[in-house]
Formats: structure tokens, C-alpha cells, sequence
């Protein structure tokens, strides 16, 4: 009896386990794509943020899919335990697109948003002697000549949104094709005659080209006469922006974290002067935000897709 006592005694007296404050481990940042680009950068610039904060190994895995897109990679990531130690580093497309692509991880879209960060300064752009300053103009034209538009790829989604305004003004490009490249050198040497690019591949030859439209929330601040197409067509306003997502299920504490870290990153004089330098939109979005953001993605691009035949 006297031993039961005392060992309850002493039960009683141990100090309870403190549960573990995450982090405590090495935390890993997926970008479903090569390294090297707008959000592998601002990633990168978050991880050693994190890292610096709370002093735990933190690093960006760059896992391109191929073919496959994003999709493989942020599979895995929708695999991860629910615990904040992968996060992934998606484009719109995994959301918005990622339910339908058959992949049995992706099919519920298995992720709860902490916040977007970036949009992708996308522009629609032709040379500077080009007979038509705008889109309007540039549908006119079009009606009488054939009109070749670079892209980067006809699955992007400015790619597609890029036919679905041609769609919308009532007119359709003569040809397209798919560069590696799309920059100052593609319309000097007449390859396209109108190109859907990023800005920063036409900033060195900003003041000879014109800039007809950009794909995104607002005008760039480098080409603040030229619209959005969501000004010309407002049921067409989606573009290729990136945030960060963990699983669903990530404790609510340990979410908060990661989004304060993110948060300090993009408020960062780094991360203004990638912007100036780029003519990217960086921004912070918050989660509630952007899953409405989302859905209303969803929607217009089943507008897109509609006006493209898709």
C-alpha cells in the first residue's frame, strides 16, 4: 500500500511534458517547378525568412512534373502529414485546375490556402510600328490580315486567356506558336506579331514595343496606360499568380505562423525591389481572401474555356 502511495505521490509530483511548438524540425518549401523563376525566388527569400525566425532548418524542394505541370508535385505535398513541415508553393493552376486533372490525390483539392503573394506580370504585347495600339484596334486589323501570337505553352492560363479576349473582340489569330523564349528579339525579328509574355523579358525594350493589355488585378506600374483585360472583358479577369498551401488539416496555430513569416517577406525592401525590377505584383492575400479568390477563378475560367472550346 505504502508503495502505491508513494508512487502516486511521485506521479503527481513530475512535472507534465510540455507538447511540442512547431517548429522543431527541418521544414521543407515544394515549387512544383524548375528553380529560378519569380516564385522560386520569393520561396526562397520566405524559407530563409522562416529559417532566420525561428531557427530551424527551412529550403526550398524544386520538384518540376514535365509534362505533368505542377501536378505531380503538388500531389506529394497533398500526401504530407497535416503538420506544417511541407508546404507547397503553388501557381492558380493546382486549385483551380488540379481537381480535374485525374490525379486521385488532387481530385478534392486536398489544400487550405495560408495566402497568395505574387501575380506574374503577363502581358499582351506587340512591336512599336505595329498598325494598332490596342486591342480593339488590334481586332479590327485582324479582321483583313493574319495576325501570328508567341505564347509559352497553350495549356497556360494566360495563354487562354489570351484567345478567350480574341474571342470576346470577335476576331481569332491567324496562327500561334510555342517559344521557349518571348522577348524583344522575338518581335524584332517578325517571329510573332503579337506576343503573350512576362514584362521583364520586354523591359530592356520597353520604350519600342507597345504594350496592348496585361493579364492580372491591375495595371502594371511600368505600363500604367495599358489595361487589364479584366477592364476590356470583366468576365475574363484571371491570371497566373502564386501562393503558398499546406494540407488540409494544418493546426490553425501552426498556419498562422507560416503566413506571419510569409508576411514579413512580402512587406520586405527585397521583395519591392524584385517587383520595380520585374513588374511582378507581390502582394499578401490572406487565406479567407484568397479561397474566394479561388472559387471565383473556377468560375471564370469555365468562362474561358467556354469561349475557347475548350
Amino acid at each position: 500500500m505504502k508503495k502505491i502511495l508513494l508512487a502516486a505521490t511521485c506521479a503527481i509530483a513530475m512535472p507534465l511534458t510540455a507538447a511540442a511548438e512547431y517548429p522543431e524540425q527541418p521544414v521543407e518549401f515544394v515549387v512544383p517547378f524548375p528553380p529560378g523563376d519569380l516564385e522560386d525566388v520569393l520561396t526562397r527569400m520566405i524559407a530563409d525568412e522562416f529559417q532566420s525566425q525561428y531557427g530551424v532548418p527551412a529550403a526550398v524542394v524544386n520538384k518540376p512534373g514535365g509534362g505533368g505541370g505542377p501536378f505531380p508535385g503538388a500531389a506529394e505535398v497533398a500526401g504530407a502529414d497535416p503538420d506544417g513541415y511541407t508546404i507547397g508553393s503553388f501557381v492558380v493552376d493546382v486549385p483551380v485546375v488540379g481537381p480535374e486533372t485525374g490525379i486521385p490525390a488532387l481530385a478534392e483539392n486536398p489544400f487550405d490556402p495560408i495566402g497568395i503573394f505574387l501575380t506574374y506580370p503577363f502581358v499582351i504585347a506587340t512591336a512599336g510600328d505595329a498598325p494598332y495600339s490596342s486591342i480593339d484596334e488590334l481586332a479590327a486589323h485582324a479582321a483583313d490580315n493574319d495576325v501570328a501570337l508567341g505564347h509559352f505553352g497553350n495549356f497556360l492560363i494566360p495563354t487562354q486567356v489570351t484567345f478567350a479576349l480574341a474571342a470576346e473582340k470577335g476576331f481569332s489569330f491567324g496562327s500561334d506558336a510555342a517559344f521557349d523564349a518571348l522577348d524583344c528579339n522575338t518581335l524584332a525579328s517578325g517571329d510573332a506579331d503579337v506576343i503573350n509574355t512576362t514584362l521583364q523579358l520586354i523591359l530592356p525594350c520597353l520604350d519600342d514595343v507597345k504594350v496592348l493589355a496585361s493579364i492580372g488585378g491591375e495595371r502594371l506600374p511600368q505600363t500604367p496606360d495599358a489595361p487589364t483585360v479584366g477592364e476590356l472583358a470583366p468576365t475574363l479577369d484571371l491570371a497566373l499568380w502564386n501562393g503558398l498551401f499546406v494540407p488540409k488539416g494544418t493546426p490553425q496555430d501552426v498556419r498562422d505562423k507560416i503566413e506571419a513569416v510569409a508576411m514579413t517577406v512580402i512587406n520586405s525592401d527585397a521583395a519591392k525591389t524584385l517587383a520595380e525590377e520585374t513588374g511582378a505584383l507581390v502582394y499578401w492575400t490572406p487565406a479567407d481572401e484568397a479561397a474566394a479568390q479561388i472559387e471565383k477563378d473556377m468560375e471564370t475560367l469555365g468562362t474561358v474555356s467556354g469561349l475557347i472550346g475548350n
